[in-house]
């Protein structure tokens, strides 16, 4: 981290390190500031805090601030960020964009700035109408297959979670994306925060807003508009045909739709359009008391009361285990486990957190890498989808063993890795609830020893972490596309259909909404060109 910056050309940035409970007060960060750049300390006049960050290595917790500095006379003040996109020009060149998700609404909103004119179609409802089908799916076990916690404005993040860390820093302008956010009426912490987040109660009104911003530009967004073939002149994309007969052409289509759209997938592979096989995980999701995780990770008594200044804690772990990967997915800290099934024949589990992360649980994905040569058994009937294929059979074994609806199996950690029975379960944050099941039983044997030599590895890593307070709930299956639609590298077009741009998660070229929003950009540029 740089110490300081004071080119007289551009801002005077100085990195300070506070303790926790100096790191709020103004004075205490001008002190330091006057005393790492040797000034008086009226000299400093004004500041702006530019990053934040908790650094809880240590039993004193410390806080890494960024600032920009007024040296002598007070900072000139921030530009707003408001949405701002030239209207569509009369004779524009139309673009088609699959999907909806972060891929697709970055793609569009990059189109218009490009003079292009975006049409999205989304195969499920707008992020309003989209809430009330979550109900069904809490509280009945029904899974409205068009509209869920995958399906729908904004994608699978929109609600489930809104993490927005990610370490594709060399990907594209990740700060253009935090501020396009921004904005739209994402909060401006976004901006600060080493690990930003928004949270599922606030996302759906940011992705809604940039809808709002494609369509008063000129670009259209059709919400039930499921694609089920792809329009070709020979090698090249012609547009594609809706489920209900409409056909929206074009010769330049990015396909940004998601992991969890199978039946894209299956459209391409009997359209002869190539795809590949690639590594992904699948495992369960793993549920703390929250004040355990907190114990653990700020070195605090249990019982003890979390200061005010810190965030609900959160981890990350990650080992190999015979040439495997077992890591944490997506950890949620306050959060809730949630159906993330998009067919009533599976129990899918995935995790989400509100903006406040005040729920009394700690939730993670801890998953072990699946590769192509795992899924053999599945090849013969199933070929280049061998990987859904597998992790169909999980999901739909998951079903078997909740018994029903969308409830799903669980085991103890204690009990996993023991190799017995969970007689009772302790309380979870999954409102369709859990029902004992010997999930090291139901996972392959492969999956299954390595999951638990790597939880014991964590286990001593963060003392504590394995304990009977802890519960394993089956499954976690949809943290990648198993399959990889490919792309020239310089194009980003298909390799053997003009105008065709694989995009974003379901592409196989993006793991989270920044990169999946990057990728998307960068798909526009490409078909502007």
């Amino acid at each position: 981290m740089t110490d300081a910056t004071t080119d007289p050309t551009g801002p005077t940035l100085v990195d300070i390190i506070l303790p926790l409970e100096q790191s709020e007060q103004i004075a205490a960060q001008k002190a330091a500031v006057a005393a790492k750049l040797d000034l008086p300390l009226e000299q400093v006049v004004d500041l702006r805090l530019c990053k934040h960050s908790i650094d809880a290595r240590q039993r004193t917790i410390k806080v890494q601030l960024r600032v920009e500095v007024g040296i002598g006379k007070p900072l000139a003040p921030e530009a707003e960020l408001a949405p701002d996109y030239p209207t569509v020009p009369a004779n524009a060149r139309e673009l088609v964009i699959v999907g909806c998700g972060p891929a697709g609404l970055f793609a569009a909103l990059r189109a218009l700035e490009l003079g292009l004119k975006p049409i999205i179609l989304e195969r499920g409802k707008d992020a309003s109408a989209r809430r009330f089908d979550l109900g069904p799916i809490l509280k009945e076990g029904r899974v409205i297959e068009d509209s869920n916690y995958c399906f729908g404005e904004g994608g699978a993040g929109t609600f489930s979670d809104g993490k927005l860390y990610t370490r594709a820093k060399k990907r594209g302008p990740v700060r253009t994306i935090y501020e396009t956010l921004v904005a739209h009426g994402a909060p401006e912490r976004i901006l600060i925060d080493a690990h930003p987040h928004i949270g599922s109660n606030l996302l759906p009104k940011v992705v809604m807003a940039m809808r709002e911003s494609i369509r008063k530009a000129g670009g259209e967004v059709h919400f039930g508009a499921k694609v089920d073939s792809f329009l070709l002149n020979a090698d090249q994309i012609a547009g594609v045909r809706t489920t209900d007969g409409r056909e929206f052409l074009s010769q330049h289509v990015i396909l940004a739709t998601g992991h969890s759209a199978r039946d894209i997938y299956q459209q391409l592979h009997a359209q002869d359009i190539r795809l590949e096989q690639k590594p992904f995980a699948v495992g369960v999701r793993i549920e703390h008391p929250q004040p355990l995780i907190d114990s653990l990770q700020y070195h605090t008594p249990r019982d003890a009361a979390r200061p005010e200044l810190l965030p609900a804690a959160s981890y990350r772990l990650a080992t190999k285990i015979d040439d495997r990967g077992v890591h944490s997915f997506c950890m949620c800290p306050g959060g809730f486990i949630v159906p993330a099934a998009t067919e009533n024949n599976e129990v899918v589990v995935n995790g989400m957190s509100l903006a406040r992360r005040d729920s009394p649980f700690a939730n993670s994905g801890m998953v072990v890498t699946v590769e192509p040569e795992d899924t053999t058994a599945f090849q013969a009937q199933h070929g280049v989808l061998a990987g859904i294929a597998f992790q169909k059979e999980l999901e739909q074994a998951a079903k078997l063993h909740g018994g029903g609806g969308q409830v799903a199996p669980g085991q103890r950690v204690t009990d996993f890795m023991r190799g017995q029975n969970s007689q009772q379960l302790p309380a979870t944050s999954y409102f369709p609830g859990i029902t004992p099941a010997r999930i090291d039983e139901i996972l392959p044997e492969w999956i299954t020893t390595r999951m638990r030599r790597g939880l014991d590895i964590f286990g001593k890593q963060m003392r504590g972490y394995i304990t009977e307070e802890c519960n394993l709930i089956g499954f976690e299956t949809r943290t990648s596309s198993p399959v990889r639609i490919p792309r020239d590298e310089k194009s980003l077009q298909h390799p053997e259909i003009a105008g065709l741009f694989p995009c974003g998660e379901g592409a196989g070229f993006a793991g989270g909404i920044v990169s999946a929003a990057l990728d998307g950009m960068r798909c526009a540029e490409a078909a502007a060109r």
